[in-house]
């Protein structure tokens, strides 16, 4: 009983939930009818605000009459007006803090908004408002990092906690990021770390910089000096500081075998919610630097969702699925060894939407219905509801109202119980709150599909004849033809659900006035519109292949048939592209002409007629072909006509009269007249008219408000004649337009606007000064008045504010200073569109085969399309193989069903195996809301090939074949199919041998096969559905021994056991050649010599031949000999077949008498002596012309300055010295207190040529810094391990000694 009791709820639910889904409806649509309050637009539950900019928290709302608002900041209510400093926008929620006054930290708070009418009450969601902030990196100081060569470092980085998080990047003193590589890398957290370090990671610049993107500023870590020595050089510097005690005596760091820096231990675990991105990392140290490679214990990675950063080191996982829980292990590799790391990943899910939001509900007084919360999370969410803001059980209670956990059910409703309804649905990780209201509301009938709308379709192609509506209770439709005499039912009628009447293939008898009626128990609508039903459009004549000859003309026919009430336009394509812009081209309505063809016109050329319901094309080639000689007479082209007279001036036309030209051998065909608007489009000419070639006058109509200056030409065979010298000016007056502009449509590019839009009058079409449009425009179902706007200088105008995809009637005229143009036609066109809020119902699949299933599912009501149709897109994935071994698959693929389908194919499926899809229905504004996700299973198919086949344990007569069973199983595998067949030395295949083998079987042992023969081995598997594809694998037997040590007499030569013959050699001046015959089935073939008598364990040098009968050696050492020997090479347990062993003496070369004077080294040994003279000569002659005594001590004694301060035994610094008289201190000036030489403007400062300024010296207190430029100095000190380096006065004077 109870078991009964529970399947009449089930099924009472499924009743209500089909009734409440038929009765949503776009409310917006209809005028006058009352709405609760529905939240269209609020703040994130998180929001972040920029701390210099007033704080905006939105909070937008609708309903009929139109919401009052209020907030309640931290739970309590929010008095707005006792805050000077907050305000709330006109007509919204929408809530502006001013924080010129003030600061931002004071509204850090829980805010939510609420929204009321007499009707209900919604609310917002928790809008948690928080301030970024970019906290200064606290000051320390960081001291120098000194390494030895070979071990691991790791640079932190530790930046300021901010709000967001921010971005971490290493960059150097010129703001250049500093390179990664394996070995080096920054780690999720900022750090940067080094699995090696080596000499050249020696910098003084390794700079920690954070990015905080809400602000947009950027914080800078102080730089870290980082030192590699090897160690002698930590020896040899530490040695001053400790009496010469070496402190690092063990050995420099060997190589080793990767260990973990991040994260430690053999394991650790990680949290990830759903839908988020999920990283993991694992850096390890080592030398060689350790690879690092990435696997899931329980599965293959999702391979469209993963990718690898930091050089493979960071695994990333985007939109985390349930199916990405479990064991991850990282491996880090080098050639020493090994090790592991294993990474246990949970995935939590915040609450989501199964079936998506609780939708709103129309019902009318005594009707049921239901609203479903359906959420799910990880752990499993809590679901409450309320009623107006209020928690439900604290709701006035109500007898038609039951709640059921994440269900309400309404039975038989009364007039007045409007409300909105919350649903709450919360875990640990977050929630979920949805406004869904309950509209009690009694309507009568009306018909929302414009009234006599006129469908136009082609004949023998499918029409669909509209009929939305809207009613509380729901509208019954029925449709009549014409007279009305009876309702539409049966072939070929069909009734949709959402009142759409159906032809399936439409005749020309169905053309007339249909009628639709709504039916409700208030009332009854009608609406009519009309059927149409076309003509196609054919082409009945087309383009044919033409050949032609390069400087001839070509004409391609295209003649079309269509409706006499549809006007066609052709369009001509070359290539698939538009036709080139040349004037030899001619488009009329059924022709193409080309005139003087080159070789450039070759191509293929496409007629397209088109209609606004259809379009028919055809296509043809041109091939250009050279020229035939040129005959006796001479044909050329016209020259051009002359005397160029206007007459009959009047306000609309001209007469244009000329001279022709001569016309060389070839009669004048026609005269082409063009003209230029020297007002509008100066030195740009336009095609007018052309005129027979037996005239020479021309009357010409004209435009008004255009300066014409007119030219003829002259055509005959042969082609155009130059233009003529142009015609005097003809003004014409300026008058009001005569037409109105071309290709207006509407459309929306939001889903609250219209943007109209028409193609702009041109200057010869203006017929005045002054140019504009008046813009016009109407909702179509309301006949109001028309709307007008003045554009100028534009060809579009937006219309904000509209409601969401409403068709609209528009007009653009044409004005200028002279008037307006004739009334304009009225064009059609609809505001924007917005995401579909209905799915598909009904969606089922049928299977057709094991890869092939079929998806049948009821169209979408259009008005839940809320925009155009484009179709349906259909989402199905591959759960997983049925078969155990296989792993789970989850990779979603979509087919695209353009227009009104009800059903489409899923091809390419694998056999035996689970599978999901849903379906979604999509405008062009993007997808709706996804069907229930449904399943169904592929039977068995025929399997793939094995995996592998391979060939062991061969012998004379037998071998033993190995496989893995096939990838691809497509079901429950029953055995295999195993053939093979001999095959000869000229590839020619013998008969065929086939062996049933059982299931399980993962090898066989092939016995009594003929020795020293190749066989090909075909192995496939098979399934109930039969037998799959095959692998293939070939293998010879090993030659019999016995056979090959006897000798074979024939014709009295004597072959020998080895199988190799006739080996011989020459010598060269490339090498030694060596050379042989070989009869044996082995591929490898290798020649090996060693030194004759050679001593110890030397041995055998080896080189591959590549399967040729001779090699050149070219490593013999000259006036040695040498044992060579071939071998021939087979399987790993088949024995090596040598040659006899040949002696190779190579001959000594006779060395040959040079003349060194010849030689290009002695040459130019001679010519850097004399330069090295010259350059010592000179610096002799500059010493004497100076008197400089460059020696220090002597410029001590010459100077009498008593300010002058030299070298301090003390601090071991420099006193104020320059070799220039320019360079001289000012009297007075002194040395810094830390004893540094402050840097003046002369280049020469010693501060210059050490590293920041800071001198270094030996023992004895002498200068150790290069001398030399900055970067010069770092290198050196870089590169150079010595503990003195030379200083130029040192090096000056040592050249003067030398002098």
């Amino acid at each position: 009983m109870m078991e009964r009791r529970r399947m009449d709820a089930a099924l009472l639910v499924l009743f209500l939930v089909h009734l409440a889904t038929a009765l949503e409806v776009p409310l917006d649509l209809l005028e006058g009818l009352p709405q609760p309050p529905t939240i269209t637009h609020q703040s994130p539950k998180d929001y972040i605000i920029d701390p210099r900019e007033n704080i905006i928290i939105q909070c937008e709302a609708k309903g009929k009459p139109h919401p009052s608002f209020s907030w309640t900041r931290n739970g309590t209510h929010f008095d707005i007006d006792q805050d000077p400093n907050v305000t709330m926008k006109p007509h919204s929620g929408t809530l502006v803090v001013d924080i010129s006054r003030t600061k931002a930290e004071q509204y850090e708070c829980v805010y939510q908004c609420t929204a009321r009418n007499k009707h209900g009450t919604a609310v917002s969601n928790n809008i948690v408002v928080r301030q970024s902030r970019s906290p200064l990196w606290s000051k320390e100081k960081i001291k120098p990092i000194v390494v030895q060569e070979g071990v691991s470092l790791v640079l932190p980085c530790r930046p300021p906690a901010g709000l967001p998080p921010p971005i971490i990047f290493w960059m150097d003193n010129n703001f250049q990021r500093l390179p990664q590589s394996r070995r080096v890398s920054q780690s999720l957290n900022g750090d940067l770390y080094f699995s090696n370090v080596l000499r050249e990671d020696s910098r003084n610049d390794y700079i920690c910089y954070a990015r905080f993107p809400y602000t947009q500023t950027i914080q800078q870590k102080q730089p870290i000096t980082v030192k590699v020595l090897n160690l002698d050089a930590i020896n040899d510097t530490m040695a001053a500081f400790y009496n010469d005690t070496d402190l690092f005596s063990e050995d420099p760091a060997d190589e080793r075998k990767p260990t973990f820096l991040i994260p430690s231990g053999p394991s650790s675990s990680k949290m990830v919610l759903r839908g988020q991105v999920l990283e993991m990392e694992c850096i390890a140290e080592g030398l060689p630097t350790p690879e690092i490679s990435w696997t899931k214990n329980s599965g293959d990675l999702p391979v469209n969702r993963t990718s690898y950063l930091h050089y493979q080191k960071t695994l990333r996982i985007v939109n985390v699925s349930e199916s990405d829980a479990g064991d991850y292990r990282c491996t880090a590799r080098n050639k020493l060894g090994t090790v592991y790391h294993t990474i246990h990943i949970m995935v939590k899910a915040a609450p989501f939407w199964i079936s998506g939001a609780p939708r709103n509900l129309v019902l009318a007084p005594g009707e049921d219905g239901v609203l479903t919360c359906r959420a799910s999370g990880t752990p499993k969410p809590s679901v409450t509801w309320a009623m107006n803001g209020i928690p439900i059980e604290n709701s006035p209670k109500d007898l038609s109202r039951k709640v059921e956990d994440d269900t309400i059910i309404f039975s038989v409703v009364q007039s007045g119980s409007s409300a909105v309804y919350q649903c709450n649905v919360s875990n640990d990780y977050g929630y979920l709150l949805s406004n869904a209201f309950v509209n009690v509301l009694s309507e009568t009938p009306r018909v929302l599909t414009q009234a006599n709308k006129v469908y136009q379709v082609i004949k023998n192609h499918r029409a669909l004849l509209d009929c939305a509506s809207f009613g509380s209770p729901i509208p019954r439709i029925t449709w009549f033809k014409d007279s009305r005499s009876s309702t539409l039912d049966g072939d070929p009628y069909m009734h949709h659900d959402n009142g759409t009447l159906e032809i399936h293939v439409a005749q020309a008898h169905h053309s007339g006035k249909y009628t639709c009626v709504a039916r409700n128990t208030l009332g009854i609508y009608e609406n009519h519109v009309y059927l149409e039903v076309k003509d196609p459009t054919r082409i009945l004549k087309q383009p044919d292949y033409k050949q032609v000859q390069r400087g001839r003309s070509v004409v391609f026919e295209c003649k079309v048939t269509y409706d006499p009430s549809l006007q066609p336009t052709v369009t001509w394509l070359k290539d698939d592209g538009e036709l080139p812009d040349d004037e030899r081209l001619i488009v009329d309505f059924d022709s193409l002409t080309i005139t003087d063809v080159t070789e450039n016109d070759a191509g293929v050329y496409t007629c397209i007629m088109n209609t606004t319901l259809d379009q028919d094309s055809a296509r043809a080639e041109l091939t250009v072909v050279g020229a035939t000689p040129t005959p006796a007479v001479v044909y050329e082209r016209p020259d051009p006509p002359t005397d160029l007279e206007l007459t009959d001036k009047k306000k609309r036309s001209v007469q244009l009269t000329w001279t022709p030209g001569d016309e060389h051998n070839s009669p004048i065909q026609k005269f082409l007249i063009q003209y230029e608007d020297s007002l509008h489009h100066r030195g740009h000419w336009h095609n007018l008219t052309e005129v027979p070639g037996t005239k020479t006058t021309a009357h010409l109509k004209l435009s008004p408000y255009v300066h014409y200056i007119f030219r003829v030409l002259a055509v005959n065979s042969v082609g155009f004649s130059r233009p003529s010298f142009p015609s005097r000016m003809f003004k014409t007056e300026p008058a009001a337009p005569d037409e109105n502009p071309t290709g207006v449509h509407g459309f929306g590019t939001e889903h609250d606007n219209l943007v109209i839009s028409w193609k702009p009058l041109t200057g010869l079409q203006s017929n005045g000064p002054g140019l504009h449009y008046k813009v016009m425009w109407r909702q179509k179902l309301m006949e109001s008045d028309w709307t007008k706007v003045t554009v100028a200088n534009n060809s579009k105008f937006v219309v904000s504010g509209t409601p969401t995809f409403v068709p609209y009637e528009l007009k653009v005229q044409a004005v200028n200073d002279h008037g307006a143009g004739p009334e304009p036609a009225i064009a059609h066109g609809y505001s924007g569109e917005d995401l579909p809020v209905a799915a598909p119902e009904n969606v089922q699949a049928v299977l057709l085969n094991s890869t092939l299933s079929e998806v049948h599912w009821d169209p979408v009501p259009p008005k839940s399309i809320r925009g155009h149709l484009k179709g349906y897109k259909v989402y199905y994935w591959r759960e997983r193989s049925l078969h155990k071994h296989n792993p789970h698959h989850v990779e979603k693929q979509i087919l695209t069903f353009s227009g009104n389908h009800t059903h489409g194919i899923l091809p390419g499926l694998h056999p035996f195996s689970l599978y999901s899809f849903n379906v979604r229905v999509y405008n062009g504004k993007g997808d709706g809301p996804p069907s229930p996700t449904q399943q169904f299973e592929t039977p068995e198919g025929v399997p793939g090939p094995p995996t592998s086949l391979v060939v062991t344990n061969t012998n004379m007569d037998t071998l033993t074949l190995e496989w893995n069973p096939p990838h691809d199983r497509n079901g429950h595998i029953t055995g295999y199919t195993l053939k093979y067949q001999p095959v000869n030395n000229s590839n020619e295949l013998g008969p065929v041998e086939e062996l049933a083998l059982p299931a399980n079987a993962t090898s066989f042992t092939l016995l009594n096969l003929k020795y020293s023969t190749r066989y090909k081995f075909y192995l496939n598997a098979k399934t109930v559905r039969g037998a799959g594809t095959a692998i293939s694998q070939e293998a010879v037997t090993i030659m019999d021994e016995a056979l090959i040590s006897q000798l074979d007499v024939d014709e009295g030569t004597v072959r020998p056991v080895s199988p190799f013959g006739n080996v011989s050699s020459s010598s060269g001046e490339d090498g030694t050649l060596i050379s042989w015959e070989y009869w044996g089935p082995e591929k490898n073939i290798y020649v090996e010599y060693i030194v004759k008598n050679s001593e110890g364990e030397e041995k055998w040098q080896k080189e591959l031949v590549n399967g040729s009968q001779n090699v050149m050696l070219k490593g013999l050492k000259e006036g040695l000999s040498y044992r060579v020997r071939l071998v021939a090479k087979g399987h790993h347990d088949q024995p090596l077949h040598r040659s006899e062993e040949l002696l190779v003496l190579v001959p000594a070369v006779t060395s040959r008498q040079v003349d060194i004077a010849t030689q290009g080294w002695f040459i130019g040994l001679m010519c850097a002596i004399a330069l090295l003279i010259l350059i010592l000569l000179i610096i002799c002659f500059i010493q004497r012309n100076k008197g400089g005594k460059y020696p220090v001590k002597e410029k001590e004694d010459a100077h009498t300055d008593p300010e002058f301060q030299p070298m301090k035994d003390d601090d071991c610094t420099f006193g104020e010295y320059s070799d220039n008289e320019d360079h001289k201190p000012l009297k007075g000036s002194r040395t810094p207190s830390n004893g540094t030489v402050k840097r003046d403007d002369s280049d020469d400062s010693l501060v210059d040529y050490g590293e920041g300024g800071d001198g270094q010296f030996n023992e004895d207190g002498s200068f150790i810094g290069q001398y030399s430029g900055k970067s010069v100095s770092r290198e050196t000190a870089e590169g150079h391990e010595s503990s003195e380096a030379p200083s130029p006065i040192n090096a000056m004077n040592s050249l003067n000694s030398f002098v």
